[in-house]
């Protein structure tokens, strides 16, 4: 279920100049914003919580996974040079499972380790708060990559309903509406960095159960449509 060919042209794809760059810029951007927090306010267990949890997980995290998730495979669908790895002996659920595990693999380098970065930066990992976050990143990075690359496989404006999923369901319906959060990665992540993290620190509105099924569902059911549509794709082109 794993391809090195495929692997290899997806990571360069990905870490191409351009995406490299904006990768690059997120991670660095909170990185200097949790070192200016530590100078200005010190150790604070409690800052350090909403700066993770309202930059690193709801904003950095989901928009990594959209590069990431997206730009696994859209862009070579868009230019048709899909076309070309398609017709090689390789089986389309290897291609969605290599494409799926590059993603992910690039998601979770350039977001949970950039968090515990910031976390021991904020407060030292007090309350065990970079800890629990950096695992709820590398969970959301899971769930992103899987629901990304399904909407690079059956859009070509995979990367517009990715933000608008990322920024405005996540951030703002999510924050607002109580129904939408149940609907949530974030929410299924928060889940998980709440039962890590000191008691009060983290607030979850999904029961971890329940976040832990919608996580494992959300991922195999996003990761088998994509290989079916990715599948359908090839008998059309070769009809």
């Amino acid at each position: 279920m794993y391809n090195p060919t495929v692997a290899r042209l997806t990571y360069r794809a990905l870490l191409g100049r351009r995406r490299a760059l904006i990768l690059f810029a997120l991670p660095a951007m909170l990185i200097v914003i949790a070192a200016a927090v530590r100078v200005f306010t010190g150790l604070d267990d409690k800052i350090a919580a909403d700066l993770l949890g309202g930059f690193a997980l709801a904003t950095m995290v989901p928009l990594i996974g959209v590069i990431a998730g997206t730009g696994a495979i859209g862009p070579e669908i868009d230019d048709g040079s899909i076309v070309y790895l398609l017709s090689k002996p390789v089986k389309r659920p290897t291609i969605i499972m290599t494409k799926l595990i590059v993603a992910i693999a690039v998601t979770m380098a350039f977001s949970a380790i950039p968090t515990l970065i910031a976390g021991f930066i904020l407060n030292n990992n007090g309350q065990q708060i970079a800890v629990a976050y950096t695992i709820a990143a590398l969970v959301a990075s899971i769930a992103y990559s899987a629901l990304f690359l399904l909407l690079g496989t059956v859009s070509r404006h995979a990367v517009v309903f990715g933000l608008v999923y990322a920024l405005i369901w996540e951030s703002l319906f999510g924050s607002l509406v109580s129904g939408a959060k149940t609907l949530s990665v974030q929410q299924w992540a928060l889940a998980v960095a709440e039962k890590i993290a000191g008691e009060g620190y983290v607030d979850a509105t999904v029961a971890l159960p329940t976040a832990v099924v919608l996580l494992i569902v959300v991922t195999v059911g996003a990761t088998v449509y994509a290989g079916q549509k990715l599948r359908r794709l090839t008998l059309a082109g070769e009809e």
